[in-house]
């Protein structure tokens, strides 16, 4: 009993740790409501940022060119007929051959070396015409001599027959005499002449201002005249004082093309050259196999950029509308410019490096340009390409 009473009054004295540790505090509610907001605005920033990048950070690369306002024919004329062709010249191609043969010495050009008319461009071994030239001198001079011989005899002559010294046939043999020395000389002043100018064709000069396209023999080789298909050539010339555009054009199109009409020629090397033309030529025959007519464009105004056989496209226009008198100008864009929606066509355009979208209307859809009558002032900058990815202001990076 003792022991029972003793554990209750020890277990009346034990202090709970519950009872004494006090408890935890709630963080208050104000703090609490902060670190929401500030979780929501990070998650805010971060899908904005992303928006962002998305719709206008990342420049998109594209192709872009200017808009260009043209006046007078072009303005108001309107592209018919659109096709490719190739540079050529009136003459065609000039080739350059020897008339004397000879062994080739040294070329004074090279490819692609413009020349003016007189230039010289190869000479050949003259060592033996200039000995013939000298030759024929020789022989001039020995026929000069013979001649005056004659004449002082034919002179002596005539003063002895008329004295009664000498007859009238010896008289005769001596105006023979001097009529073949005269003859000689003669003879002789020709082979001198044919001497010096086959010693001149040993320098082959061009005739014509253009370049050289080709350089035919090499030096040490012997030339001869004439030959097989141009074999005796040396170099081929093309004469650059007009160029002109060659162009197939199909049968069903030919009534679009007419002498004298306008035209526009753009080479492929250079897609931002252009140059007027005007049709000068219309071949009388057309090809039956291809069913197509050739016709030749001559360019206006060349200039050094431009060399024969170099791939260009030509571009036809109608005649001029009543507008053409008012000098009315338009706006001519590239074809890979304008595009076409359900609510008609439109233009990407690039400002302060963002697209902005607008509605154009075009005259015609003809050709690598295309006329735009409403929407455009001109000198836009116009987006070309890619196709996709193209929304109203994305930010852009233009590459020329």
């Amino acid at each position: 009993m003792a022991s029972e009473n003793l554990k209750e009054q020890l277990r009346s004295l034990r202090i709970e740790r519950a009872a004494v540790e006090p408890a935890a505090p709630s963080p208050p509610r104000g703090r609490w409501r902060a670190g929401r907001l500030v979780s929501a605005g990070i998650i805010v920033a971060l899908v904005a940022y992303v928006a962002y990048r998305w719709s206008f950070g990342a420049p998109l690369r594209v192709q872009g060119v200017h808009a260009r306002v043209a006046h007078g024919r072009q303005a108001t004329a309107g592209a018919v007929l659109s096709g490719a062709g190739y540079l050529i010249t009136a003459e065609k191609y000039i080739a350059i051959g020897v008339r004397v043969p000879g062994r080739i010495d040294r070329f004074l050009v090279d490819e692609g070396d413009h020349v003016e008319p007189g230039q010289l461009l190869v000479q050949l071994d003259d060592r033996d015409y200039r000995a013939q030239v000298g030759r024929a001198e020789a022989t001039l001079r020995l026929a000069q001599a013979n001649r005056r011989l004659a004449e002082a005899d034919r002179a002596r002559m005539r003063t002895l027959f008329q004295q009664g010294v000498v007859s009238r046939q010896e008289l005769d043999q001596a105006e023979s005499r001097a009529d073949v020395a005269a003859a000689s000389v003669a003879q002789a002043e020709n082979e001198l002449t044919q001497a010096r100018t086959n010693l001149d064709d040993t320098k082959l000069r061009s005739p014509v201002r253009g370049v050289v396209l080709a350089k035919l023999r090499g030096v040490g080789e012997i030339a001869v005249p004439g030959g097989f298909a141009g074999s005796g050539d040396l170099l081929r010339l093309a004469d650059l004082s007009e160029l002109r555009a060659e162009i197939d054009v199909s049968e069903a199109d030919l009534a679009n093309v007419r002498l004298g009409q306008d035209a526009e020629v753009v080479p492929d090397a250079y897609p931002q050259e252009r140059f007027g033309a005007k049709v000068v030529k219309l071949y009388p025959q057309v090809n039956r196999q291809k069913g197509t007519l050739k016709v030749e464009v001559r360019i206006a105004d060349p200039d050094t950029t431009l060399l024969p056989d170099m791939s260009v496209r030509v571009t036809f226009f109608a005649a001029p509308s009543s507008g053409a008198a008012e000098g009315r100008p338009s706006v001519l864009v590239p074809r890979a410019a304008v595009r076409s929606g359900p609510d008609g066509h439109y233009v990407w355009s690039v400002v302060r490096d963002r697209l902005v979208r607008k509605a154009v209307e075009v005259a015609t859809d003809v050709g690598d340009e295309i006329p735009v009558s409403r929407g455009l002032e001109g000198d836009e900058l116009l987006v070309v390409g890619p196709e996709g990815e193209l929304r109203e202001g994305r930010a852009v990076r233009v590459e020329k």
